[in-house]
């Protein structure tokens, strides 16, 4: 079937270094049913072979029908010129496979930052944000959860919700393999360390490329949690600790000490 490749990409949270073979081979833990499976077992070798890893395929009828494939790079970066390198490789591979039994658009595309979870390190990367997680089966009860994420503890996820109801414990853990959907809420502060991240690797891309000069090996790299926080005040000791002491200002003051005219213990 004819395939035509739609290149978009979301903001996403890059972080710059070498491929790690063991989150690259790492299974995902959600997948998809049905035709979209099928996409799955031809994209899936063909990305991880090019060092991507699949993230998600959805298939719906927009533009008659549209085949989204997320995918990233095991680090969980991805570039617009990633895209374009995915879709020309995957592309006539998928045409020889002819997974879909229809015209459809190829859309490839980054995870965003509202990004899906689907695999263990997923859920141990954004440790710490708000997520909202749909179960297969129910547990305690219910399917749909919203808290923070704990990390990860053997199977499970720990989550701490911001959804209970009276009577409710706050903390739950979810087995993984039980977890239907699990995706990232939108706030400002995955938006703020998704533009860190961001920025940093798109000055260490320039870097290797030899569009902007290596940082000096004397370089200290500097903590983004910190480098918003508010100077320190010097305390009025310290200002007078560090003060000069051979200003004009001092030698009179110690003219007038010296003729009596000030208190020795309150200065001037």
């Amino acid at each position: 079937m004819q395939v035509r490749p739609n290149l978009t990409l979301d903001m996403t949270d890059p972080t710059a270094g070498s491929v790690d073979t063991d989150l690259l081979a790492e299974p995902r833990l959600v997948v998809e049913p049905g035709m979209a499976a099928r996409v799955s077992a031809v994209a899936g070798p063909v990305l991880q072979g090019m060092g991507y890893r699949l993230v998600r395929i959805k298939i719906s009828g927009e533009f008659g029908c549209t085949v989204q494939i997320m995918a990233e790079r095991p680090d969980g970066s991805m570039q617009i010129d990633d895209c374009e390198a995915i879709s020309r490789a995957l592309s006539p591979v998928l045409d020889v496979a002819d997974p879909i039994d229809r015209a459809y658009r190829l859309e490839i595309s980054s995870p965003g930052i509202d990004r899906p979870l689907v695999r263990r390190s997923d859920f141990e990367r954004y440790a710490g944000h708000l997520v909202k997680i749909e179960m297969a089966v129910t547990h305690q009860g219910r399917k749909r959860f919203r808290g923070t994420l704990g990390g990860v503890e053997g199977d499970a996820v720990h989550l701490h919700r911001d959804d209970t109801r009276a009577g409710e414990d706050a903390d739950v853990m979810l087995v993984m393999e039980d977890i239907a959907d699990a995706r990232l809420v939108l706030t400002d502060e995955l938006i703020a360390e998704s533009m860190r991240r961001g920025k940093a690797a798109e000055r260490e891309l320039k870097q290797k490329l030899g569009l902007e000069p290596p940082p000096p090996p004397h370089a200290r790299k500097s903590d983004p949690a910190r480098s918003n926080e508010p100077k320190p005040k010097l305390l009025k000791a310290e200002k007078k600790k560090n003060a000069p002491k051979n200003t004009k200002e001092h030698r009179l003051a110690a003219d007038r000490l010296r003729r009596g005219e000030i208190d020795p213990i309150e200065g001037d």
